[in-house]
C-alpha cells in the first residue's frame, strides 16, 4: 500500500511539473526566469523550499537528532538573518533584473552598474557551477534516501532516479515547472509534518511526558545552548545568523526572486515567506528530537534518515507514502532550481552573454544534471556536509558584493574579484582550521569580503589613487 502512494502521489508532483508546458515559451527568458511573472505567493513558497528540502528535510532532522534543541538555533539565526538582508537586497536585485535584461545571477553581478565587467562574470559562473553543482549532488543524495528507506535501494539507483525527474522538471517547464513543484510538495510537507509531530506526542503520552522523555536522553540533549562551543554560545548563534544573510548569495533562491511579477511586490512576499518558513522550522526541529525518543541512536544509524524511518513507523500507509513523495519531490524540484541555475551560467556567464539557441541551452541542462548525478554517485553522502561547504561557498563569494552593490557601492571589476576570492579564502581557512563546529563560517568568509571592499573603498587619494 505504501509504495502504491508512494508511486501515485510522485506521479502527481512531477505531473504538476510537467503541466508546466502548457503555459511556457520557448525562451531561454521563460526557461530560465519563468517569463519574470510569477506571482508572490508562489515566490514565496518556492522560495522556502528551495531554501530547505534536503537541507531541511533531511539534514536539519538529523542533526537535531543527534545534538538536541540547540539545533533550533540554525534556524532562529538563519531566518533572523535572511529577514534582515532582505530589506536591503532583494527588491533592488529585482529591479535591476528587470532594467539590464539578465537571465543568470553573475549576470547581474557584472552588469549592476552598467558596464558589463567580462572577468568577473567569468569568474561567477566558474565559481556557481563549482558550488552549486555539488549543492544539487546533495539534493539527489537526500532524494534518494527516502528510497533507501521505502524500497530498500542502494542509494545510487535513488540518485539515478532522481537525476531522471530533474531531466524531466527542466525540459517540461525549466523555472517554472521547478516552482510550481515546490509550492505543492510545500502544502502537503507542512501538512504532513504537522501531522507527525502531533502523532509523536500523543505516543509519547501527551506534552508532560513528551518534554520529560527528552530531558531524560543526555545531561546536555535539551540544553537551550550549544555547551562547549570554541567561542562561546553568542558566537555560535552569530555564524547562523550570517548563514542566513548568506541567503543573497545563493544563485538558485535569489533567482525566484529575479523572476518575481513586480519588484513592488515585495512586501507581501516577505510575509508569505517568513510565515512559512517559521513554521517550517518548528516542525522540524520538533520532528529531529522527537524521533531521538522513538529511534534511539545506535552506532549503524543514519540520523539522516530519521524523517523517512519514522513517516514509515509511525504513519498510515497512504500517508507515509504521501510524504516520502512529497520528501524526494522536495529535493528534486530544489536540485532541479540549481542546475538551472548552472544552466544559466554555462551558457550566459561563460559565454559572456553571447545568445544560445533554446534547445541548446535545455541540453546544457542534461550535461549538467550528468555531472551532478556523477558527484552524488562518488562523493559524500553526508547531505549536512556538502550543503553547508557550498552554502558558505556561495555565500562568501557573492553575498558582500551583492549586499555593497545593493546598499551604493561601486565596486570595480578588480576589487568586486578580489572581494570574492578574500571571502572564499577566508571561509576555506576557517573550515580547515576546525572552527567551522563553533562558528559557522560564513561569518568570517563574509566579513572578510566585506572588509576587503572598505579597504579598497577609503577614499584613494590617501590610500590606492589608481581605480580598481
Amino acid at each position: 500500500m505504501m509504495i502504491l502512494s508512494f508511486g501515485f502521489f510522485l506521479l502527481c508532483f512531477v505531473a504538476i511539473g510537467v503541466a508546466s508546458v502548457l503555459v511556457h515559451s520557448k525562451t531561454n527568458n521563460d526557461y530560465l526566469l519563468a517569463g519574470n511573472d510569477v506571482k508572490p505567493w508562489l515566490v514565496a513558497l518556492s522560495a522556502v523550499a528551495t531554501n530547505n528540502s534536503g537541507y531541511m528535510f533531511i539534514g536539519l532532522i538529523g542533526y537535531a537528532y543527534l545534538s538536541g534543541l540547540h539545533a533550533a538555533w540554525l534556524m532562529v539565526g538563519w531566518i533572523i538573518g535572511d529577514l534582515m538582508i532582505s530589506f536591503a537586497v532583494h527588491k533592488r536585485l529585482r529591479e535591476k533584473t528587470e532594467e539590464i535584461e539578465a537571465l543568470s545571477f553573475a549576470g547581474v553581478l557584472s552588469r549592476w552598474h552598467g558596464k558589463e565587467q567580462a572577468v568577473l562574470r567569468f569568474i561567477g559562473g566558474l565559481i556557481t557551477l563549482a558550488f552549486l553543482g555539488t549543492y544539487a549532488a546533495a539534493q539527489l543524495n537526500a532524494g534518494s534516501k527516502a528510497l533507501h528507506v521505502l524500497f530498500g535501494w542502494d542509494y545510487q539507483i535513488g540518485a539515478i532516479i532522481g537525476a531522471v525527474i530533474v531531466v524531466l522538471y527542466c525540459f517540461a517547464g525549466g523555472l517554472r515547472a521547478s516552482i510550481w513543484t515546490d509550492a505543492a510538495q510545500s502544502f502537503v510537507m507542512f501538512i504532513a509534518m504537522a501531522l507527525m509531530c502531533g502523532m509523536i506526542i500523543l505516543q509519547a503520552g501527551g506534552l508532560s511526558d513528551f518534554g520529560t522523555n527528552l530531558y531524560a536522553v543526555s545531561p546536555t540533549f535539551m540544553d537551550i545552548l550549544p555547551p562547549d562551543t570554541q567561542f562561546g554560545p553568542l558566537m555560535f548563534i552569530m555564524g547562523w545568523m550570517f548563514a542566513g544573510i548568506g541567503v543573497v548569495g545563493q544563485p538558485h533562491i535569489m533567482v525566484r526572486f529575479m523572476a518575481m511579477d513586480d519588484a513592488e511586490n515585495m512586501g507581501r512576499v516577505r510575509v508569505y515567506y517568513y510565515s512559512w518558513y517559521i513554521g517550517f522550522s518548528i516542525l522540524c526541529v520538533c520532528t529531529g528530537l522527537a524521533a531521538r525518543l522513538l529511534i534511539p541512536e545506535t552506532a549503524n544509524f543514519d540520523s539522516e534518515l530519521a524523517l523517512p524511518t519514522l513517516a514509515q513507523d509511525l504513519l498510515h500507509p497512504v500517508f507515509a507514502g504521501l510524504v516520502l513523495a512529497g520528501l524526494f519531490a522536495a529535493t528534486m524540484s530544489t536540485a532541479d532550481s540549481q542546475i538551472l541555475s548552472c544552466t544559466a551560467s554555462i551558457t550566459r556567464d561563460l559565454r559572456q552573454g553571447k545568445d544560445m539557441n533554446y534547445w541548446l541551452t535545455k541540453f546544457s541542462t542534461v550535461f549538467i544534471t550528468a555531472v551532478a548525478l556523477g558527484i552524488a554517485l562518488h562523493g559524500s553522502d553526508n547531505v549536512f556536509t556538502l550543503v553547508v561547504v557550498a552554502w558558505a561557498a556561495l555565500a562568501c563569494s557573492f553575498g558582500p558584493l551583492l549586499i555593497v552593490n545593493s546598499m551604493g557601492g561601486k565596486p570595480g571589476q578588480k576589487t568586486a574579484i578580489f572581494m570574492m576570492f578574500c571571502g572564499l579564502a577566508a571561509m576555506s581557512l576557517w573550515r580547515y582550521a576546525g572552527y567551522s563546529d563553533s562558528i559557522y563560517e560564513v561569518l568570517p568568509g563574509m566579513l572578510a569580503g566585506l572588509i576587503a571592499y572598505g579597504v579598497i573603498a577609503v577614499p584613494r587619494k590617501f590610500l590606492h589613487p589608481q581605480e580598481s
